[in-house]
């Protein structure tokens, strides 16, 4: 139904799974799994579900990041999860994250497994496990966390409204665009206004501030996601557009970008991630040459 203007919600809103746009097919009102599926475990401690959403890539690049360093106890199975064909409400999975979201990981190395879910709370996880990219001075810190928490308050307006709206709704609806495309440039003019004085979100530290923020707005900048870089006029963003190209040529960004990637260009493409060595010899493109 295209004339938004005649509708009037009903008393009591009723589930319609027929309502149409992208993902219509695995978005439902109830949690809980859809089917029993166990989860597949590799050799490593860590190990990754995920798919290379911006959530997903937050995570991968933080362990890519975190190997650069030369913590060898950050070596981690990657697992996609394919969220078009609802893998994400399989019971293994629904067990690491009530919420069937990813990214999901599972801590083997201590003494219960953990699990940890949202990909906020991953990062911390991993930054206070491993004792790398979290400011130790507590104002640093509390900035680093104020930005980290920023950036998981404000991505609902980009994705799932702005995203949504622009990208994926079955028709476009002119007042829902513009509601989150003001907003979306308000939350790009706040980047851009702390960049001015600032090398990395946290000052002159590169922080896992930087590594939530990047995969959604560095990428929104260089259009990589929605194909709105024009749209927004997000080269107008000068700072911003700076900071996006300086942590976009790290290398472990760029290994991070590719993990659990089932989309774009052959050679992105890792699906899964158990070795440094799959980066050379299990893309997507070297594996369909050989099959």
């Amino acid at each position: 139904m295209n004339d938004t203007s005649s509708y009037t919600p009903p008393k009591v809103w009723k589930w319609e799974s027929e309502s149409g746009g992208a993902f219509a097919n695995i978005n439902r009102p109830i949690a809980g799994s859809t089917h029993d599926k166990k989860l597949p475990v590799g050799k490593h401690p860590l190990q990754l579900h995920s798919l290379a959403t911006p959530n997903g890539v937050k995570i991968t690049i933080m362990l890519e990041e975190l190997l650069a360093l030369g913590h060898s106890g950050a070596e981690y199975d990657a697992y996609l999860i394919d969220i078009n064909e609802g893998e994400q409400f399989g019971s293994g999975f629904v067990d690491i994250n009530p919420n069937s979201k990813i990214p999901a990981l599972m801590d083997h190395s201590t003494p219960t497994p953990t699990r940890v879910f949202e990909s906020g709370a991953i990062l911390l996880y991993l930054a206070e496990k491993f004792d790398a990219f979290l400011p130790k001075d507590l104002p640093s810190r509390t900035e680093c966390l104020s930005w980290l928490f920023w950036q998981m308050g404000s991505a609902p307006y980009l994705g799932g409204g702005f995203g949504h709206f622009y990208a994926y709704a079955p028709f476009k609806i002119e007042y829902a665009i513009d509601r989150f495309a003001m907003e979306v440039k308000r939350q790009l003019d706040v980047l851009d206004r702390h960049l001015a004085d600032n090398r990395y979100m946290c000052g002159d530290e590169y922080t896992i501030a930087d590594i939530a923020i990047w995969p959604w707005y560095g990428v929104l900048v260089t259009g990589r996601v929605y194909d709105a870089a024009e749209f927004l006029d997000t080269q107008s963003y000068k700072n911003l557009v700076r900071w996006t190209d300086e942590i976009g040529k790290r290398e472990a960004v760029k290994r991070g970008r590719m993990v659990n990637r089932s989309f774009g260009e052959l050679e992105d493409q890792l699906h899964e991630r158990h070795d440094a060595s799959d980066f050379d010899t299990k893309t997507q493109d070297k594996l369909e040459t050989v099959s």
